[in-house]
């Protein structure tokens, strides 16, 4: 970094906030609320340390309807420099420490609100998301991205009512769907046993923490759960870590779209996502874009796009050696 930048770039970050700040965008992306509640600051106050952070290349700010949110510089030397100053930090400073206790409980407010809506509205939750997506071609999309090669064992991530397992079940050996709320899985377990699919099941799990072995599953699908999501990425890199070499990752959202009662009503944290936005965080995962694509919004009064991203794990899946002959 040139003189001048890394100058810039040092004062930005050395002040006692701004590096509070730093810390906790570390662990997630936040909006000048959330910080507001977790470091007892005034929301101009607050909102003047992040243009400082924006400016220097510490910080990258992005807006979604009325919400901004603001994560951690990805790349460039400053995001370097900010995340080298952070992994300093010393883990048991009690400011620190302090900081991510009430970031746990933001987001823990944030689960519970989330709950509430599921609880709500898990008997409707089919009905509800046919309002926004044409159910039968994201399907059809959906088949025909894994269509090429054949499925043992399929994981369900934020199944809901059971649709994905349901939709792929003549095809695998087994299928596992996890979800947090327990009403969805008391509707999926009921879809699953109308069915008849034995070979289908369902679990209480959460999506940042599958306590699922490595390299378990052929295929993972992340179906129209992302936008509900804190963290993205992270509930990605916790997919790819249960994906067997050569494992394919199915992630199907919304496009980026302005419906702001989706948030307000419906507890959408985001409103769609870029395709670049989740091809970053596949491959910050380690995986490789397979295909990309968006179906356009349904009819004249459609508003909202669909989009798929296929990724697959590098490694190579090796044959087990054939067994020696026993003379």
């Amino acid at each position: 970094m040139a003189f001048p930048t890394l100058t810039a770039v040092l004062k930005a970050a050395g002040e006692a906030t701004r590096l509070r700040i730093l810390a906790l965008l570390a662990e997630t992306e936040l909006t000048v609320s959330d910080l507001t509640a977790i470091l007892h600051q005034s929301q101009p106050r607050l909102s003047r340390h992040l243009r400082l952070l924006t400016e220097a290349g510490l910080v990258e700010r992005f807006r979604e309807g009325a919400w901004a949110f603001f994560r951690l510089g990805e790349r460039g030397s400053a995001a370097d420099v900010a995340r080298g100053l952070i992994a300093r930090l010393d883990a048991e400073d009690a400011v620190i420490g302090r900081d991510r206790e009430r970031l746990a409980a933001v987001r823990g407010a944030r689960a519970v609100a989330a709950q509430a809506y599921f609880r709500r509205h898990a008997a409707e939750w089919d009905r509800i998301r046919k309002l926004h997506v044409a159910d039968a071609a994201v399907e059809a999309a959906v088949r025909a991205a894994l269509a090429d090669k054949p499925i043992r064992a399929l994981l369900d991530l934020g199944t809901g009512t059971g649709r994905m397992l349901e939709l792929f079940a003549p095809d695998i050996e087994r299928g596992l769907g996890l979800d947090l709320s327990l009403d969805m899985l008391a509707l999926a377990r009921a879809r699953l046993d109308r069915a008849g699919l034995q070979h289908c099941s369902v679990r209480h799990g959460d999506i940042y923490n599958l306590a699922l072995p490595r390299d378990s599953f052929d295929v993972v699908i992340l179906h129209q759960v992302l936008h509900f999501l804190d963290d993205g990425p992270r509930a990605i890199a916790e997919a790819a870590r249960v994906l067997r070499p050569g494992g394919r990752f199915l992630v199907v959202d919304f496009a980026p779209h302005d419906l702001e009662f989706l948030r307000e009503q419906h507890a959408h944290r985001r409103l769609g996502f870029a395709a670049e936005t989740v091809t970053q965080w596949l491959e910050a995962a380690g995986l490789e874009l397979v295909r990309q694509q968006t179906l356009p919004p349904p009819g004249p009064e459609g508003k909202i796009a669909v989009s798929l991203w296929l990724a697959r794990d590098p490694r190579i899946l090796l044959a087990a050696p054939p067994a020696r002959e026993v003379a």
